[in-house]
């Protein structure tokens, strides 16, 4: 099975194991695991991708939630939902309209066990595990910085637990950072701790300094740098990254790939 099925999670704290890319897992003190944009692809061309070795088999990790921010390929992964699927027939699937309606139509898993977010609602998983859904893109784009609306909904998912409460970003618009309203949307949450897609120069979304801005806005005491060390032609330098945080400020967090941190 996979180290975070075993892992002895105190109260106050979480375990946060980042495979690659934007694929999460979480495990509370109560042992309810969720997967964030589970990316497992079995078939990687090297070059294409930078490891040719998924770092999950779906199949050693038994997931009670899994949360999608948007359908794009390598955050709705109808193959690696599947095989959720056959691991578990209890796991519930929770994602924008266009992620449901993936899944329902890609996949074999039950209708009963699909739900709609949107940003501005709420939903509780358990007792001590409540997830807020935010817009990470703006519907209308973004006129003034000539950036078009996006071609399906884009969500980031703040996680309260019974300890930390946890901020995935998914793919924010570049913009972020400028969006008074979004930065707001986040921030009224609390989070402790972002999760933060980002590129020093792709301009899909931040860049560094936007990440920066983005994070010490929202109110963040650390950051962790998201959507990398997958694609051959996607990645970024983590270090590179961190070094644009100052002090005092949030602090930056590397977790390397397919690793965990405990986070209390």
């Amino acid at each position: 099975m996979h180290p975070l099925v075993d892992l002895n999670v105190t109260k106050d704290s979480v375990a946060v194991h980042w495979f690659e890319q934007s694929s999460f897992a979480l495990k509370d003190s109560d042992r309810t695991i969720i997967q964030i944009d589970p990316y497992f692809p079995r078939e990687r061309p090297a070059d294409r991708f930078i490891y040719t070795t998924p770092p999950l088999n779906e199949a050693q990790l038994p997931t009670d939630f899994v949360l999608l921010t948007h359908a794009h390929g390598d955050h709705t992964c109808p193959e690696s939902i599947r095989r959720i699927w056959d691991t578990s027939s209890a796991t519930r699937f929770i994602g924008p309209e266009e992620s449901v309606a993936q899944i329902l139509t890609e996949t074999d898993v039950a209708k009963a066990n699909v739900s709609e977010i949107r940003a501005g609602q709420s939903v509780t998983l358990t007792e001590n595990l409540t997830v807020h859904a935010i817009y990470a893109k703006p519907p209308a784009g973004d006129i003034d910085a000539d950036i078009a609306p996006p071609d399906v909904t884009h969500l980031g998912y703040v996680i309260a637990t019974d300890g930390p409460t946890l901020y995935f970003s998914g793919d924010p618009i570049n913009t972020f950072a400028a969006h008074d309203k979004l930065i707001a949307a986040v921030a009224a949450h609390q989070p402790d701790i972002g999760f933060l897609t980002n590129h020093p120069t792709e301009g899909e979304f931040p860049f560094y300094d936007g990440c920066v801005k983005m994070a010490t806005r929202i109110g963040l005491k650390h950051a962790v740098p998201a959507h990398r060390a997958c694609f051959v032609t996607r990645d970024y330098d983590a270090e590179e990254w961190a070094s644009q945080f100052p002090t005092p400020g949030p602090k930056p967090l590397i977790i390397p790939r397919d690793s965990h941190v405990l986070y209390s």
